[in-house]
C-alpha cells in the first residue's frame, strides 16, 4: 500500500463537497493523481455511498472515498459554513453536486467563496445544469441518461429500452467535470483566475451521441435501438462460440481481409457482397449468419487465439472473474489490492489514466467514520 500522496497533482487542494456517485468520482481522479481532498460530509450520517450496495457489502465506498480524508461539517448551520470557508481559503478546488441554488442558500455560492479566494475554481456537477428552465429540477443518472438520447438506443428494438449496469451518466459527469476542472486549472496558471466549471450529466451523455443531431437535422433520420449491433458497420457484433460468446471487430476493409484469411475463407474478402464497408453494410445480416457458423465450431479460447494470430480485434465479454485472472490486467494493475478499515484487503479498479512521468497511486480505500463523527 503506497502512504504518501503522488502523482501530478500533489500541489492541489481540493474539497469536495459531494455525495453519491458524480462529484465523488470527479474528486477520486483527482486525488488517485496525488491531489490533497478533503471530503466534507455530514456528521453521523457521512455519503450515502458508504452504506449503499448490495446487501451487507457497500464495495463501492471503498473505490469512490479512496485517496481521500474527511471532516464532518453540518454546512446547514453557520457554524459549518465558517469552517468551509476557513478550509477554501487556501484551497485549489472545491466539488459540489448538490441541487442549483443550494451552495447559495447556504450562503456558500461561488460569489461568496471566490470572494474570500480569487483562484478557486468550482466545480458544480448536477443533472441539468446551473441555468435554463430545468436547472432546480431533481436529476440522477437515470434521468440524464435519458434526456441526453441514450436510453433510447440501449437494448433490443422489440422491447423497452434497456440501461447499463452501472451509473454511466454519472460516471460520464465526473469525466467532463475532471476535464474542465484541469481546462481551468490552465487557464489560472495563466491569469491568476478561478472559474466555475458546470458540468451536467444530461450534456454529459449528449457529448457522446455522435451525429444523432445533424442526422435528424439534416437528413430526417433517427437512429433506433438495434440491439447488439450497429446498422452498416460490418462485421462487428457478438458472436456464437462452442461454450460461449466473443465480440469481433473487423468492419474496416483491410481487418475484413484478415477475418477471411483467419477463417478460412480467403475469397471473402473479394467477394462483391462483402468487398468494402458499403457492401458488408448492406448484407450484414448475411455476413453475420457465416461469421457465426464457423465460429459456433471452435471455443471462445481458440477463436481468441486464431483472431489475435490474425491481427483482428476480438475479445471473449469479461465479467470480474476474467479481469481478476487475466495476465494483461496484471502487467498493467489495472487491478491493484488496497488496504480496507472494513474488508481487510480489497481488489479495485487501478489509477486510470497512466502518466509516464507522474503516476498516480491508490494509498488507501475509503476510510470508516472515526468514531465520534
Amino acid at each position: 500500500m503506497v502512504s504518501s500522496r503522488q502523482g501530478a497533482l500533489t500541489d492541489l487542494k481540493v474539497i469536495e463537497v459531494a455525495q453519491l456517485i458524480a462529484g465523488p468520482f470527479c474528486g477520486q481522479m483527482l486525488a488517485d493523481h496525488g491531489a490533497h481532498v478533503i471530503k466534507v460530509e455530514q456528521p453521523g450520517v457521512g455519503d450515502p455511498m458508504r452504506v449503499w450496495g448490495r446487501e451487507g457489502y457497500p464495495l463501492s465506498w471503498e473505490i469512490l472515498g479512496r485517496n481521500k480524508e474527511s471532516v464532518f461539517l453540518n454546512l446547514r448551520e453557520a457554524d459549518g459554513q465558517a469552517a468551509l470557508k476557513a478550509l477554501v481559503a487556501d484551497a485549489d478546488i472545491l466539488i459540489e453536486n448538490f441541487r442549483p441554488g443550494t451552495m447559495e442558500k447556504w450562503g456558500l455560492g461561488y460569489d461568496t467563496l471566490s470572494a474570500i479566494n480569487p483562484g478557486l475554481i468550482m466545480v458544480r456537477v448536477s443533472g441539468y445544469g446551473q441555468t435554463g428552465p430545468y436547472s432546480k429540477r431533481a436529476g440522477y443518472a437515470s434521468v440524464g441518461e435519458a434526456m441526453g438520447g441514450l436510453r433510447a438506443l440501449i437494448g433490443e428494438p422489440d422491447r423497452k429500452p434497456a440501461r447499463a449496469g452501472i451509473s454511466l451518466g454519472d460516471s460520464l459527469a465526473a469525466l467532463f467535470a475532471t476535464i474542465g476542472t484541469l481546462t481551468a486549472l490552465h487557464h489560472r496558471d495563466k491569469t491568476g483566475e478561478g472559474q466555475v466549471v458546470d458540468a451536467s450529466i444530461y450534456e454529459s451523455v449528449l457529448s457522446l451521441m455522435e451525429a444523432t443531431i445533424p442526422e435528424h437535422a439534416i437528413e430526417g433520420f433517427i437512429r433506433q435501438r438495434t440491439g447488439s449491433y450497429l446498422p452498416g458497420i460490418a462485421p462487428s457484433n457478438i458472436y456464437e462460440c462452442a461454450n460461449g460468446q466473443v465480440v469481433i471487430g473487423a468492419n474496416q476493409d483491410t481487418v475484413f481481409g484478415r477475418l477471411a484469411d483467419a477463417m478460412g475463407a480467403p475469397t471473402l474478402a473479394s467477394d462483391p457482397r462483402y468487398a468494402d464497408h458499403v457492401a458488408r453494410g448492406a448484407n450484414q445480416a448475411e455476413l453475420d449468419a457465416r461469421i457465426t457458423e464457423w465460429t459456433s465450431q471452435h471455443p471462445a479460447d481458440a477463436v481468441q487465439r486464431i483472431m489475435d494470430e490474425h491481427g483482428v480485434p476480438c475479445s471473449k465479454l469479461y465479467r470480474a472473474a476474467d479481469m481478476l485472472n487475466d495476465p494483461h490486467y496484471a502487467a498493467r494493475d489495472a487491478i491493484v489490492t488496497v488496504e480496507s478499515d472494513r474488508y481487510g484487503q480489497v481488489p479495485m479498479q487501478g489509477v486510470f489514466p497512466k502518466l509516464s512521468k507522474t503516476p498516480g497511486a491508490v494509498r488507501h480505500a475509503g476510510k470508516d467514520i472515526p468514531s465520534g463523527d
